[in-house]
């Protein structure tokens, strides 16, 4: 038999096609389509300089020692976030192209340098409040052994490393870079936290396989929750022109000392008050009340009691 005629000048003509029909639709400019855009591949290697200046120790290089640490910390942050500002600058000078927020009317390298400045600025008070994470963890699973295993296996905790960088990144106005940067964890986790989730201090996701927490999420302070949990939203509203609207509150407020097990799914922009704890597989889509305990059975029980709503049959 012969070599297969795999007709590779029809495909890639058919791809170039392609290509063509998806720019036009866009209505881009000529020069959207150029390889100008940030990388995950340099997002993926300035957060594990990251990392490891966070924590030397245990997530820098094998040999490090004490003595070293600051010398290895200061390398490491001058690499990453000299990349970190090519990359702020790809995705400032794209917005800027695309008129998406005009980037910054001080020019694209000083705004880009500024925003960097401040992510690093804040990366002390970020270390901070890692540790209560990491504290939460090792406070709230009795199978951990010490912080170091934490801070060494803990899913959770890898995905609170990226979501702090990225909150911080999202909340400087470059959106882009910081989803490559929670997209990284997700891939690595499966824990799925948009930047612009606002979590508080002390948080433990236990396990954490499955468990997303949506862009407009609100999270106090030591808030424990377990694998494939959900704070999503209920519905999108839409524009007059039947284009779904951005930024718009979707997603559940979750008050301090709350607890919510596996499997529970909560939606809309509701409540769920202090000191309350979700049973597993729960859906909720309604506020529940300070000290709450809600469970499949006491839901069901509590819907089947309460009062009719305005307008329903009698």
């Amino acid at each position: 038999m012969g070599t297969p005629d795999w007709d590779l000048a029809g495909i890639v003509a058919g791809l170039r096609d392609a290509r063509r029909e998806w720019r036009e639709a866009q209505s881009r400019r000529s020069d959207a389509a150029t390889h100008e855009f940030p990388s995950r591949e340099i997002v993926r290697d300035l957060m594990l300089k990251f990392r490891g200046a966070l924590f030397p120790l245990r997530l820098g290089p094998p040999d490090l020692t004490r003595d070293g640490e600051d010398f290895y910390v200061g390398h490491a942050l001058d690499a990453a976030l000299d990349h970190l500002y090519s990359q702020v600058r790809l995705e400032l000078a794209w917005r800027l192209r695309h008129d998406e927020g005009a980037a910054s009317r001080e020019g694209v390298p000083q705004h880009a340098r500024r925003i960097v400045a401040e992510l690093a600025a804040s990366l002390p008070a970020l270390r901070r409040l890692l540790d209560t994470d990491v504290e939460a963890a090792y406070r709230g699973d009795p199978a951990a052994q010490s912080v170091d295993e934490v801070l060494l296996c803990y899913p959770g905790v890898l995905a609170l490393i990226h979501h702090r960088i990225a909150h911080e990144l999202y909340r400087l106005g470059v959106p882009l870079v910081a989803r490559i940067v929670a997209e990284l964890a997700h891939s690595e986790t499966g824990i799925d936290i948009h930047p612009g989730a606002e979590i508080g201090p002390h948080f433990f996701i236990d396990h954490g396989t499955g468990v997303v927490i949506g862009e407009t999420a609100r999270i106090g302070e030591r808030v424990r929750i377990y694998q494939a949990v959900t704070l999503g939203a209920k519905r999108f509203e839409t524009g007059a022109d039947g284009a779904l609207q951005k930024g718009q509150p979707r997603h559940p407020i979750v008050e301090d000392d709350v607890v919510i097990y596996a499997g529970a799914t909560i939606l809309g922009r509701i409540t769920i008050g202090q000191g309350s704890s979700i049973g597993g597989n729960v859906w909720l889509t309604r506020s529940v009340p300070a000290g709450s305990q809600v469970s499949q059975g006491r839901l069901e029980h509590a819907l089947a009691e309460a009062p009719p709503g305005p307008g329903a049959a009698p």
